[in-house]
């Protein structure tokens, strides 16, 4: 299912924001446990339902993480200085890998490295002992 077939006001199963972000759905799932802002409605069997306001949030932040660099504890701090939200509006559109033209230099390699490295940058995060 093509979350481009869907209105802008539905609702979102984890996987179409997956796909939509270029993400892998545990990352999805990584993040909620980090940042507080993110909260999918949650039905029958857990089942995650993301509000457009939070696509947008995710893209945000998946935009601070792998773009411009930030750490997660960098997005956490964004997040608590204002005040739980970050500013929406700078949030870029993100392009699927799919969707990215067929060039070695951009494209489907360099998100999935980006993709590697903010998953090493998590997990460095979890091995770090705790305050």
């Amino acid at each position: 299912m093509a979350s481009t077939s869907k209105s802008a006001a539905a609702f979102r199963t984890i996987s179409e924001v997956a796909t939509e972000l270029g993400l892998p759905q545990h990352v999805l799932r990584f993040w909620e446990t980090k940042f507080n802002a993110i909260k999918p409605m949650k039905r029958g069997g857990g089942r995650r339902y993301y509000r457009p306001d939070d696509v947008v949030l995710l893209t945000r932040i998946r935009a601070l993480l792998y773009d411009d660099g930030y750490t997660i504890k960098g997005v956490q701090k964004l997040l608590r200085e204002g005040g739980g939200k970050i500013d929406l509006a700078a949030a870029p559109q993100v392009t699927p890998p799919e969707a990215a033209p067929d060039h070695p230099d951009s494209g489907h390699d360099i998100a999935e490295l980006k993709s590697i490295m903010a998953e090493l940058e998590d997990i460095r995060t979890l091995l770090r002992p705790q305050p």
